[in-house]
């Protein structure tokens, strides 16, 4: 049922109000926090149909009323349509070397944290499209080769292979023309017996590097390549009463240290292509069990070369959303702005 204008400024002034106070919100406080004029008699009427619809709830007998998570559906749906327009993707983002990008998605973590005063997690980008672009066989010592790969969104994989017989530098760069000429641009599945045949016959007797070198290429392109998630600000759960329990605490607080559900949430974010905005989970809508009782707010993020992440905050169902989606919404335009200027 799409409610008419005054009982939606009504349902908007209670989740506002229950979100700065946490406290059930009576007629009265409606009466002075909207520009409606009404009579708290009227008010009270339109907070019972609200109440009958199922967009509030009444937690004790005299008691004011607070939102529930039809209620915060609502209220998001319809805020996510007004600030749709705003939401910026993130695009044209080069990544460099690895060890940057884990301090930058570090740092994104602690910041989110800091500045929404809830939990938060960001997950190390994976690429779509897990393809080849370049390898690099350079000779350690007599016995040992550095194969350095780098796979589509400049991700690089460094693998160490111990060698039979010493390699003269004419050798290698034979070997690194051969890798290259038949590897360049190519995922796993198009990597295929025939071919692998052919590069063997070419290598002679180097054959087993060659192999080797294969093996590591399907290592670093792999597609259930193990999720990197960098978490912050989980003691920030303990600022609100709700989710202080020990019990709520305790599992919520593993949830974050063991982070196997995070993985499954971001896989389940990240196996819909199409979505590269922000997606808002309330209350039983949250697809990880120790969360039920908190909201989940994540953002796709997709980098060059088909690279993409996901970014989590996680709070209470009385969650600030207008500053959650704002403060993402900030964050991927400093992201886009920082990588367009490499």
């Amino acid at each position: 049922m799409q409610l008419d204008e005054r009982k939606m400024k009504i349902l908007q002034a209670i989740i506002r109000n229950y979100l700065e106070t946490g406290e059930p919100v009576g007629s009265r406080t409606i009466s002075k926090y909207t520009d409606l004029h009404l009579s708290s008699a009227t008010i009270r009427n339109e907070m019972a149909d609200l109440e009958e619809l199922g967009y509030i709830l009444q937690p004790h007998t005299s008691a004011g009323r607070i939102p529930s998570d039809k209620g915060y559906r609502l209220y998001v749906d319809n805020m996510m349509r007004e600030k749709e327009k705003e939401v910026d993707e993130i695009k044209g983002m080069l990544l460099e070397k690895e060890e940057k990008m884990d301090q930058l998605l570090k740092q994104v973590a602690k910041v989110l944290a800091a500045n929404t005063n809830y939990a938060t997690m960001i997950s190390a980008p994976q690429s779509r499209k897990n393809k080849l672009k370049f390898i690099q066989l350079s000779k350690v010592d007599a016995g040992q080769l550095l194969a350095v790969i780098v796979v589509e969104g400049n991700v690089i994989k460094n693998n160490m292979l111990h060698l039979k017989e010493d390699l003269d530098d004419e050798t290698l760069l034979k070997l690194n023309i051969l890798l290259n000429t038949h590897l360049n641009g190519l995922s796993v599945e198009e990597i295929n017996l025939a071919m692998i045949s052919a590069m063997k016959k070419q290598a002679g007797i180097h054959s087993d590097i060659v192999s080797e070198v294969i093996d590591a290429v399907a290592d670093a392109i792999k597609a259930d390549e193990d999720l990197e998630i960098y978490t912050s600000g989980t003691n920030n759960i303990f600022r609100y009463p709700e989710l202080a329990d020990n019990q709520k605490a305790s599992e919520l607080i593993n949830t974050f240290e063991e982070k196997q559900m995070l993985t499954e949430l971001v896989q389940e974010t990240l196996a819909d292509e199409s979505n590269t905005g922000i997606q808002v989970y309330i209350g039983e809508e949250t697809p990880i069990r120790t969360m039920k009782d908190c909201s989940i707010v994540t953002a796709t993020y997709e980098l060059d070369e088909g690279m993409r992440g996901t970014i989590g905050i996680i709070g209470p169902t009385r969650m600030d959303y207008d500053k959650v989606v704002d403060t993402l919404k900030t964050l991927m335009h400093q992201l886009d702005t920082l990588y367009k200027k490499k």
